[in-house]
């Protein structure tokens, strides 16, 4: 066991990352951004939305600066919605309360909206090569399986007998190497499907190797049923060919994101001849599944015409496809915005 990160670290020099955008400019700020988009997301997917939202947003300053739209904008399509709000919250707090910088401990940034312990760890080990034992989703199938730990990771006891492996392997030097190479084991070698048991450099110790129980371990989170819900979206257009989008409530789904009013229409509404249809969407959320429905309608003018305010608008379909907006509407909103402009 004493030669687990050693062996680890001479693999990832061969056969590592080493050229992620994040990896480049090494910054707390941009470790901070990767680790957050990095949450239940692929590599791949993350990077093009790293790079733009760095564009966008440089550096804390300017994100802090910045409308929680035009952040919601840059994450739409991303996922989980409530780590890019959580991200301007938590730069707003660093200029309210760390001089517009980020916390230098870990203990300081886990009391930041949005960075969990192993997040805060991962940022210093990161960015700026301190020791801090990590605990990611591909770092707890590497731990489990390595050392024979059974049970779901949810779990209390399970979580805290893998946070001991992690600090027992994790070195006192080289923080920043073992971290990513500990991750990207996790990520390229010991897979959840179909791991290359063959080039991992900790095989020959492996328990679950040694006692052929690679598919158990981790042990697997109960099993919910996915329900199924439906709903119906009323998506109003008056004459000029704007479209009514509505702010959602800060917490819940797509808190904080412009969407369409979700309704039945009613006869009694300011709403007149119905429009071309359109098509059904369906969005897998982590627990749910939601077929949405839509009622395409024409406002008809004067007679209790919708009006402006904070947090309903009328928006042309391609001014509305640059604010923060669930994937499902952007669909939409693409599709109209196309007929329009034919």
């Amino acid at each position: 066991m004493s030669d687990f990160a050693d062996r680890l670290l001479h693999w990832w020099q061969d056969h590592g990352r080493h050229d992620l955008p994040w990896q480049e400019d090494r910054t707390t700020y941009r470790v901070w951004i990767s680790e957050i988009m990095l949450q239940q997301t692929r590599v791949a997917t993350v990077i093009p939305y790293f790079e733009r939202f760095m564009e966008s947003f440089p550096d804390l300053s300017s994100l802090a600066r910045a409308d929680l739209d035009q952040v919601l904008s840059r994450w739409t399509g991303l996922g989980y919605y409530a780590r890019a709000r959580n991200l301007h919250a938590a730069a707003v707090k660093c200029v309210q309360e760390h001089q517009g910088q980020l916390p230098d401990t870990a203990e300081a940034l886990h009391a930041l909206p949005g960075i969990g312990l192993s997040t805060a760890n991962a940022i210093i080990a990161q960015a700026l090569n301190q020791r801090a034992p990590i605990l990611d989703g591909n770092v707890k199938r590497v731990l489990a399986r390595h050392g024979g730990i059974e049970g779901w990771p949810g779990r209390s006891a399970v979580s805290k007998a893998l946070w001991a492996a992690s600090d027992q392997r994790t070195p006192v030097d080289r923080a920043r190497d073992y971290t990513q190479a500990i991750m990207d084991l996790g990520a390229t070698v010991c897979r959840s499907r179909s791991p290359v048991c063959s080039a991992c450099p900790v095989s020959h110790d492996c328990v679950a190797l040694r006692d052929h129980r690679i598919g158990e371990l981790p042990g697997k989170k109960p099993k919910k049923e996915r329900v199924e819900r439906q709903s119906r979206f009323l998506v109003l257009r008056n004459h000029q060919g704007k479209v009514l989008l509505a702010r959602r409530p800060p917490s819940g789904i797509w808190g904080g994101l412009w969407c369409f009013p979700e309704g039945e229409s009613d006869p009694a509404s300011p709403t007149g001849e119905s429009l071309s249809r359109l098509e059904a969407k369906r969005h897998e959320f982590t627990h749910f599944r939601l077929i949405m429905r839509f009622d395409h309608l024409l406002v008809r003018q004067g007679k209790g015409l919708v009006a402006d305010h904070e947090e309903q608008r009328w928006f042309s379909p391609s001014d509305a496809l640059a604010k923060g907006l669930p994937r499902p509407v952007q669909a939409v909103l693409q599709e109209l915005a196309k007929k329009q402009s034919n």
